[in-house]
């Protein structure tokens, strides 16, 4: 939980899949579903203005009853979304996404975007992290055993 999302970004890479905010939602879509993610950061002018996620699709435009093919991505991302550093540590990315129920962060350092942690990875990596320190503890516990026997 101590680790930073440098590490995160480190493990799985820091590819980030974009948008324009004048792409078409329905093109949009498709670059999600070929691509099997949740979300594409929307960038403008090299600078990220917004996320576009599953979520906003369905509540900004289905649920709207818009047309993805004339819809552009700017009526339907969420503007302005929270980000995080790469110091930001596992523990704090969850505290937020679980504080304001989102599922995807972008990460920027010194404001170029570098990187897109999602619940998952978050997840993902706390569970390894506490696999490693059980199999530690294991360790430990056959050296000990091990050391009583001589």
């Amino acid at each position: 939980m101590y680790d930073r999302v440098r590490s995160i970004l480190a493990s799985k890479g820091r590819t980030v899949h974009t948008s324009t905010p004048t792409t078409t939602v329905f093109a949009a879509i498709a670059a999600m579903n070929e691509r099997r993610i949740g979300a594409l950061v929307v960038i403008e002018a090299g600078a990220p203005i917004g996320i576009l996620t599953e979520r906003d699709i369905l509540v900004r435009l289905l649920a709207a009853e818009a047309d993805p093919k004339v819809t552009l991505v700017s009526r339907v991302m969420t503007r302005d979304p929270i980000m995080v550093s790469p110091d930001t540590s596992v523990g704090e990315a969850m505290r937020i996404m679980t504080k304001h129920r989102c599922r995807h962060l972008p990460v920027t350092d010194v404001g170029e975007l570098c990187g897109l942690i999602s619940i998952g990875d978050l997840t993902n990596w706390v569970v390894r992290d506490q696999q490693r320190r059980i199999d530690d503890l294991h360790g430990l516990t056959l050296q000990r055993f091990v050391g009583s026997l001589r």
